[in-house]
């Protein structure tokens, strides 16, 4: 009988066993294709001084975060919802005598105050690597390719990437485009909402043609280039066309210049992830600074949901499992067991093979299909 109280709090479930199932094998296929590309993996803790969680990137916003009071230290605490933040710690205080660039990778959950209209979910599991010590075209380039690798590992296809350049606007605004540094992030606000009204009220209108700079990579890399007044953007879009030039025909490429959503913190370079499948986007990433040491660096996050909702495999479906009939030989099930086996041992007199999920019996040292 279900009360009240067991009830989960709107955002959060349970992952039951075959969820369960997906999820832990697309942990596995992500973070060994990481693995495979020199990242280690660091597990930071769930809770964290409020103060270190917000002092490390720009844009985190301790509002999104739960917080309560250290019986120990009296400090506010903190859930993290962002454990890049966290991997920014540990690089600049415990390996911050690490050689560079410091490759390194996480899979963890993290909690929200409170959800967007977007996505319900409170609780979500967050995959992904950091590279410290560059935000180079390089190492860019690396970033997209080792989260491509890894969706491509979990079994996605028709992976599709968006660039974006974040700091867009400071850049025209500084001596291109001239803006009053009180009207640009009101001006990113309209930029990122596309709206050509709001922007020339907010001020903007000189950037009302960056509404138009968007859509499949070559046609929008060439508007861009149209715009570039002076010349300023010149570097970004060499590098822009070079990280695409690496991609090439691996994943379908946009580019929506003034995107700001979900890059809060991140520098001269973002990408967004999609695949077919997905109505979200399966994660993001971009070179950013680590706030405290200046420490250049470059990474991505991926989120489980979207992922499994583009496999179309939110449930995991039938494993091969045996069932072993009370008095078994236990050292063939040991054998089975290492040949990759699933086992079910009988504890009963009525355990039923079928009702318990299995799909084949132990029958004369074998297994025989049900």
């Amino acid at each position: 009988m279900t009360k009240p109280d067991d009830l989960l709090p709107i955002g959060l479930e349970d992952a039951l066993p075959a969820r369960a199932a997906a999820i832990t094998r697309a942990m596995r296929q992500v973070l060994d294709a990481m693995d495979s590309h020199g990242y280690d993996r660091v597990r930071p803790p769930l809770v964290e001084f409020e103060a270190s969680l917000a002092g490390r990137m720009e844009g985190v916003a301790t509002r999104r975060m739960v917080r309560f009071t250290d019986p120990e230290s009296l400090r506010t605490l903190a859930l993290r919802s962002d454990i890049t933040v966290q991997v920014g710690r540990i690089a600049a205080t415990s390996l911050a005598e690490a050689p560079r660039p410091l490759r390194l990778a996480y899979a963890g959950e993290v909690t929200l105050l409170k959800a967007d209209q977007l996505d319900p979910a409170r609780q979500r599991l967050q995959m992904g690597a950091e590279l410290v010590g560059s935000d180079s075209v390089a190492a860019a380039i690396e970033a997209v390719t080792v989260a491509l690798d890894a969706l491509e590992a979990a079994g996605l296809t028709g992976l599709s990437v968006d660039f974006t350049l974040p700091d867009l606007v400071d850049t025209l605004a500084a001596e291109a485009l001239p803006l009053a540094e009180e009207r640009r992030d009101a001006v990113r606000r309209e930029l990122d909402m596309k709206d050509a009204g709001g922007l020339k009220a907010a001020g903007g209108e000189d950037y009302l043609p960056l509404l138009y700079a968007t859509g499949p990579f070559d046609d929008a890399i060439g508007k861009l280039a149209a715009l570039d007044v002076g010349g300023v953007l010149a570097s970004r879009i060499a590098a822009l066309r070079e990280v695409a030039a690496a991609i090439g025909d691996r994943a379908r490429l946009t580019l929506d210049p003034s995107e700001r959503h979900g890059f809060e913190y991140q520098s001269w370079f973002g990408f967004t992830l999609h695949a077919t499948g997905a109505r979200g986007a399966l994660g993001r990433g971009g070179t950013y600074a680590i706030k405290g040491s200046e420490e250049a660096a470059t990474g991505f996050s991926l989120y489980i949901e979207p992922l499994l909702e583009a496999l179309g495999q939110t449930n995991a479906g039938a494993r091969d499992t045996l069932f072993l009939p009370l008095g078994h030989d236990t050292d063939v099930a040991t054998r089975l067991r290492g040949e990759g086996w699933r086992t079910v041992a009988a504890i009963g007199e009525k355990d039923d093979a079928f009702a318990l999920g299995c799909t084949h019996v132990l029958d004369g040292g074998e297994p025989r299909a049900l």
